[in-house]
């Protein structure tokens, strides 16, 4: 039994919010593990025919448990598991309930209640920083090829099929079941598609023509999939001035083991591996900040800031990933800065140790490590 400290605590820390927690992420990203490592917590799989039946009387069921913590793994499967979430939500307070999913809460139709107000939520995402370090397994290297979800990250070798047997189960288990889509090749090809152009600015009428599908198919298709956390539409920050991309979003593949595999990248370059911590580095601020919204910059004349982290009580991030810092060149950001002067550089690498600052006539830019970073998000009070 693998401990992932940062994510008990997250799970912990939302039960002091609310009752009711929703945990949800991909498929085979650790759910049913992280829950069943949860202290005094009574763990029950609803994939299980007589744990439904024991659901069917949620008044009954709820009544049994005052004073504990429960685990609903695979909520999904009861046919109506928002009454069930909502009966303990107003009516059962001494009642600690964690229920998990594949996707958001309300994605599906059996959701008739998203319990707005009623919940608190935890995203578990691939495997981050500190789940490197809970695994006793600190190789970055092998995080990047291999990728985040712990079966995939423990195996020695590469596992191609592994990676196609996902995407059947996926398919079958999530986007069947919960969406009831149609087209099942033209779904897997367009998703294909948006593995292999990750990291890219997305272009769905292109795309949707590749994979042989009508454009309305091809953005329900990608809605799915961004419900569903599979891809990540990473949007421009901007004000709308005339010098900026406004509209252009970059998308994301959910995990660097299915880019690389997808991109029949067997032996990596030193420039695949700067695409590569570019999404670890994403998938970083996905599982620490407080907030949902990552955006990018770029204008017209082609400068580009990889992250901008904008909340309403820190300062104006302008974030850029480097597998080698030796590499940085700051135009970017002196484009970014003219437009925005106010804020905080960072260009963030796996070789910085120990964090520096470095001037560019009037830019100040701050190099981060992993470490650093999550660090300086937690002084500035946005994780």
């Amino acid at each position: 039994m693998w401990y992932r400290k940062y994510w008990i605590n997250r799970v912990e820390e939302a039960w002091q919010r609310r009752t009711v927690v929703w945990l949800y992420g991909v498929r085979r990203v650790g759910k049913t593990v992280l829950c069943q490592s949860l202290a005094d917590t009574e763990y029950l799989d609803c994939e299980l025919p007589r744990v439904r039946q024991a659901l069917t009387d949620p008044e009954g069921f709820l009544s049994g448990l005052v004073g504990k913590r429960v685990v609903l793994d695979e909520v999904q499967r009861l046919d109506n598991p928002s009454e069930l979430l909502k009966i303990a939500a107003d009516h059962y307070p001494g009642v600690k309930v964690l229920a998990t999913g594949s996707s958001t809460l309300g994605a599906s139709r059996k959701f008739r209640d998203t319990l707005t107000g009623r919940k608190a939520e935890v995203w578990l995402t691939p495997m981050m920083s500190q789940d490197l370090q809970d695994f006793e397994q600190n190789d970055l290297d092998h995080r990047l090829r291999l990728g985040g979800l712990p079966p995939f990250f423990l195996s020695k070798d590469l596992p191609a099929l592994d990676y196609e047997q996902w995407l059947d189960s996926y398919w079958a288990r999530d986007v069947q079941e919960l969406f009831r889509l149609e087209r099942r090749d033209g779904f897997r090809q367009l998703l294909q598609l948006l593995f292999v152009q990750s990291g890219g600015i997305l272009s769905l009428n292109r795309l949707a023509k590749q994979a042989s599908i009508s454009h309305t198919t091809g953005r329900n298709y990608l809605e799915v999939l961004e419900t569903t956390q599979v891809v990540h539409l990473v949007r421009p920050y901007s004000t709308y001035r005339a010098t900026e991309i406004t509209s252009a979003p970059k998308v994301y593949a959910f995990d660097t083991g299915f880019v690389r595999h997808f991109r029949g990248w067997n032996q990596l370059r030193p420039e695949d591996f700067g695409l590569l911590w570019e999404h670890y580095v994403l998938n970083e601020l996905n599982a620490r900040i407080a907030y949902p919204q990552v955006n990018y910059w770029r204008d017209k004349r082609g400068h580009e800031v990889d992250f901008v982290l904008a909340h309403p009580q820190a300062p104006l991030i302008a974030l850029e990933c480097k597998r080698s810092v030796a590499t940085f060149e700051p135009q970017s950001l002196f484009a970014f800065r003219k437009v925005y002067p106010e804020g905080l550089n960072w260009v963030v690498g796996p070789d910085v140790a120990p964090s520096f600052r470095r001037r560019y006539d009037d830019l100040e830019v701050e190099f981060l490590s992993i470490d650093d970073l999550n660090l300086r998000l937690t002084q500035l009070k946005i994780t």
